[in-house]
């Protein structure tokens, strides 16, 4: 599965996506198979996997059950080199290019590059930038960097740039799971028009009128975890915004 080639050739067209994000920690086999029927029923296009932090060990099993009660790609998120499950499709190598973090940099994609290598994920260079959204998030907490200030774009769209010339693949704007505010619609619009790359907006998209905004200021795919876990009834009505 050429997860992304199909995310650039999608992007270059127009053709705007729907990603569900799955916290291995608050999800249970039941809910995840409700989830999968829910989702393949109204045309969400990715499962992204992983959480920030690591409460079991049952990733590898959990996405067993997404895949056997679904077609939909599951692509890991990962928190840590802990959340590397060879049962996905693909995997988001993250590089927070926002903060200073060296481990988040480079360093924990050195310890897991043996075993990524020889695993059969696709592997997806993936700009990670962190916005600030109000208030404290566990991403900013775990990665231990600053997030980029809401009302600073230029600062959003140097580093994007910088990481399509160190040959990143994709640019993934988030505001962190449970975010305050999403990321703003002046920031995406700045970014997707400097940049070529397919751009993913997360965090803070809690309804219908915030996904709209984020796609018309140029999100390709946007991604919602923290609203759907409290309500799956959120999925249709999401699903219906994209298409």
């Amino acid at each position: 599965m050429d997860l992304l080639n199909k995310l650039t050739t999608d992007a270059s067209r127009g053709r705007k996506k729907f990603a569900v994000l799955v916290d291995p920690d608050k999800s249970t086999p039941a809910s995840l198979k409700k989830l999968a029927g829910i989702a393949s029923k109204t045309g969400v296009d990715y499962f992204f996997f992983g959480g920030s932090l690591l409460m079991h060990g049952k990733g590898e099993a959990q996405i067993r059950v997404l895949r056997d009660h679904s077609d939909i790609p599951v692509i890991l998120f990962p928190g840590s080199s802990l959340q590397v499950y060879p049962n996905a499709q693909g995997i988001l190598l993250l590089s927070l290019i926002s903060g200073r973090n060296p481990d988040m940099l480079i360093g924990k994609h050195v310890e897991s590059a043996a075993l990524l290598k020889t695993s059969k994920l696709e592997i997806l260079p993936t700009g990670y930038m962190l916005i600030d959204s109000g208030r404290p998030t566990s991403v900013s907490y775990i990665s231990n960097t600053q997030p980029i200030p809401s009302d600073k774009p230029d600062i959003a769209v140097c580093t994007a740039i910088a990481g399509e010339m160190l040959g990143l693949k994709l640019i993934y704007m988030d505001a962190g799971s449970g975010a305050q505010n999403p990321v703003p619609a002046e920031m995406i619009k700045r970014v997707k028009m400097e940049t070529t790359l397919p751009l993913i907006v997360g965090g803070g998209i809690s309804d219908p009128v915030k996904a709209k905004a984020a796609l018309k200021a140029g999100a390709d795919v946007i991604v919602i975890g923290n609203a759907i876990e409290k309500n799956q009834g959120l999925i249709p009505e999401i699903a219906n915004v994209v298409r």
